[in-house]
């Protein structure tokens, strides 16, 4: 047996004990740090070829791990753009000079620019799904990605273009009129001219004929004071006729040869055409359900998160329009991706390629806004391993002691 073996056999003990205590040193400094994962040193050992008759001592070898799969906690608060992901998944981040990463501290507060951010420093990455777009993903690739930004998302006066019936009914038993002012049912639409001023239609419809019903549409703002008849000009803007099928088959509804919508032109507005199909004449009230697009011009009112990471903004007036829709990534082996400063982790050989889907997908998780995931570190574990590694390395020193005690008497074994 070498003394010298023995020496260096201490030595390799304590420079493991002196990682492992680093590992556990950096996880309680960490103990409260959003989304941090909890490292560990893990030991192996390194044995010399020996003879029959003599044992050369080897050494230790140590490997830090990282428990990167392994969940924190949920802490609720009260942020929408607080966002902690419940299953595997990360959400996709970028430094300043936009290159990518993968993190669980999704801690995300506004700049001064509106983007999104979080105590890192590193900038929520998403879809933008502003005026209807689809996501445009990469499977297997982060492209297409832009910086979350909740600022630059206002409201502008859209004019109405489209409308359609969701569902209405004109009572079958309703008396047959000689026509306006003498109406049978009146409702009111809301429309947008094309710098957002609303515009409101008075809609009114009476039966004319067994199973037949005029409808005409005024602009209320000519309406006589107080609303209502006589309207200045007296004209309509829009007039048609509908013509309902009473059989057995048609069962209320608009005969094949009837009109299907009526077609006006919003003062100050757009031509639309009003979607009419759904409308029917059965023995029940009148009923009248209708869908428009356009809007007011609005400021943004706060912002919310779906578990699905659709992200909306909703407006001063109640509007609500989906602006990202926020992807999460995955690799084949979470624990083996590289760590990097500020909580974040970058793909190795060893963890796999990354793939990216949205929430609830392809085995990823659900986003939970108002939530943030805490450190998976157990603060009495981690103590306890403290104490561990002080004795061992208390143990190794003493070893690496007696073989320099040893190796003093054999020098001095020449006086």
């Amino acid at each position: 047996m070498s003394l010298y073996g023995v020496m260096r056999t201490g030595g390799s003990g304590m420079n493991a004990q002196s990682n492992k205590l680093a590992t556990v040193a950096d996880n309680i400094a960490n103990v409260n740090t959003t989304g941090y994962k909890r490292a560990s040193t893990e030991f192996s050992s390194l044995i010399l070829r020996s003879g029959s008759g003599n044992y050369n001592s080897g050494s230790v070898e140590t490997q830090v791990r990282y428990a990167i799969s392994d969940p924190g906690t949920m802490n609720y608060t009260t942020s929408a753009t607080d966002l902690a992901i419940q299953g595997n998944g990360f959400f996709i981040v970028s430094d300043a000079g936009g290159t990518p990463y993968l993190t669980r501290a999704g801690s995300f507060v506004p700049d001064g620019q509106g983007n999104l951010y979080n105590t890192a420093g590193y900038y929520l990455m998403g879809y933008d799904i502003r005026n209807g777009a689809t996501p445009d993903v990469v499977a297997n690739g982060l492209g297409n990605l832009q910086v979350v930004n909740i600022a630059q998302q206002t409201l502008v006066g859209n004019p109405t273009t489209q409308a359609r019936l969701d569902g209405a009914n004109l009572d079958a038993n309703a008396a047959i009129t000689a026509g306006a002012p003498n109406f049978t049912s009146k409702t009111s639409l809301i429309t947008y001219d094309n710098i957002g001023n609303a515009v409101k239609l008075d809609m009114y419809m009476y039966k004319t004929a067994a199973n037949t019903w005029n409808v005409e549409v005024y602009n209320s703002a000519n309406a006589a004071a107080g609303g209502g008849f006589p309207y200045t000009p007296a004209a309509p803007m829009a007039t048609q006729t509908f013509n309902f099928d009473v059989s057995a088959t048609g069962k209320g509804r608009l005969t094949a040869a009837s009109p299907t919508s009526i077609a006006f032109t919003i003062p100050g507005g757009s031509p639309v055409t009003f979607d009419m199909s759904n409308l029917t004449q059965v023995a029940d009230e009148f009923q009248f359900k209708a869908t428009t697009n356009g809007n007011a011009p609005s400021g943004l009112d706060r912002v919310e998160v779906a578990a699905d990471g659709t992200m909306y903004s909703i407006f001063d007036d109640g509007t609500r329009l989906a602006t990202y829709k926020i992807p999460l990534a995955t690799v084949p082996s979470p624990d083996n991706l590289s760590p990097e400063a500020g909580n974040v982790y970058s793909v190795s050989i060893n963890s796999g390629n990354i793939q990216v889907d949205f929430a609830g997908n392809s085995g990823l998780g659900t986003i939970k806004p108002e939530a943030l995931e805490a450190s998976n570190v157990d603060l009495a574990n981690e103590l306890t391993a403290m104490i561990e590694s002080q004795r061992g390395y208390t143990a190794n020193s003493k070893v690496f002691q007696t073989g320099a005690d040893l190796l003093d008497v054999l020098v001095n074994l020449k006086r």
